[in-house]
């Protein structure tokens, strides 16, 4: 091996992105540490409390836009991506038009992807050893205060929407990121413009109006965070917009044009498992938790955690404009055998079956 001042960074750059295609990742590109712009945005996006309850957005100080202060001595970022697309749009809006059935958002329908992604970025980061000695790195997937969008934007692993997911020309949205950090000198990519021009159907079919603006995105009021990572009572005036959706939201990711270049996962574990992407609400209402448990293991949707689980179920109930006799006898019976925030959300979904067969 060359001493590293004689290292062609170029080259290695080069390695870096094939063996990273290798492994499986359908794109991989480089950027540097600077976040300013973003950071102005994040401050900003902060102070009027748009995270909602994530309080951890806003505990690491500048270390979330600082990619140098969350690790020292980082020079540079790897980005990748990896696809995660289980089933076409046509097959998301079917279920949506049916208010009997679940929709999970199609990235939980399979196994978690954390660790899938976790163990190939390291045999990645663990190659930079073979090309070039004595350089760090460390390795983030979804794990640390680390700005991944802002980043893969940097790298030109495509463009931020208005919806404020990542889109790529080839591919859409339906993808996962992760990251090296590393004090290694290599050359950078150039960013990708933005191609939304005109088009605004994400912001016009989101369901709580939660994009209040182009690349403006209120958490408060995006389902995502909702069914995810709020843990209190769902706010009243936004449950009847949730319609069917129990885990998360697709909406604007489905109406994307870009998506339609979209391309179908070849990863096994992003497959749907216990038929999580064609269920009814009251087969999944009707799970113990030690169902629950079972038919999670290995899913992102075990972390909203049993009760969460019920709750953004009983809004969907309440939801489902349904004459079926059974959906108002499970949810009366069931009410006392739950806690009480699961029994505020039962009592509202009853409320509003009752209201929509006394107004037929």
């Amino acid at each position: 091996m060359e001493s590293n001042n004689k290292i062609d960074w170029q080259d290695v750059a080069i390695s870096v992105k094939q063996l990273g295609v290798d492994l499986g990742f359908q794109q991989v590109g480089i950027t540097d540490t600077d976040l300013g712009t973003t950071e102005t945005y994040l401050n900003q996006w902060l102070l009027d409390s748009q995270h909602g309850d994530m309080e951890w957005m806003a505990r690491h100080g500048k270390k979330r836009s600082q990619p140098a202060s969350l690790v020292p001595g980082t020079l540079r970022i790897i980005s990748v991506r990896l696809d995660y697309l289980p089933s076409d749009c046509e097959q998301m809006k079917n279920i949506l038009e049916k208010p009997s059935l679940a929709y999970i958002s199609r990235y939980a329908l399979g196994r978690d992807y954390h660790k899938l992604m976790r163990k190939r970025l390291q045999k990645l980061a663990s190659s930079l050893d073979e090309i070039a000695t004595g350089f760090n790195y460390r390795v983030f997937v979804d794990s640390a205060p680390v700005m991944e969008k802002p980043l893969a934007e940097k790298a030109g692993l495509g463009w931020i929407g208005k919806h404020t997911n990542l889109l790529n020309k080839q591919a859409g949205s339906w993808f996962f990121l992760g990251e090296i950090y590393t004090d290694m000198p290599l050359p950078v990519d150039e960013p990708e413009a933005g191609h939304c021009g005109d088009c605004q159907a994400c912001i016009d079919i989101c369901p709580t109006k939660a994009i209040t603006a182009p690349y403006q995105l209120d958490a408060r009021l995006c389902i995502s965070y909702l069914t995810i990572e709020h843990k209190g009572a769902i706010p009243i005036k936004l449950r009847p917009h949730m319609g069917n959706r129990i885990y998360g939201c697709d909406d604007c990711q489905i109406c994307c044009p870009w998506n339609r270049f979209a391309n179908m996962t070849n990863e096994k574990d992003f497959h749907p498992r216990h038929h999580l992407d064609d269920i009814s609400l009251l087969e999944v209402f009707n799970w113990d938790e030690a169902t629950f448990l079972s038919r999670t293991e290995g899913s992102a949707i075990r972390r909203i955690g049993y009760e969460r689980w019920l709750r953004n179920i009983a809004v969907a109930l309440g939801n489902s404009q349904s004459n079926d006799e059974r959906i108002l006898e499970t949810l009366i019976s069931s009410r006392h055998k739950h806690t009480p925030l699961v029994q505020e959300h039962i009592n509202w979904a009853i409320e509003r079956l009752h209201s929509q067969s006394t107004s037929t």
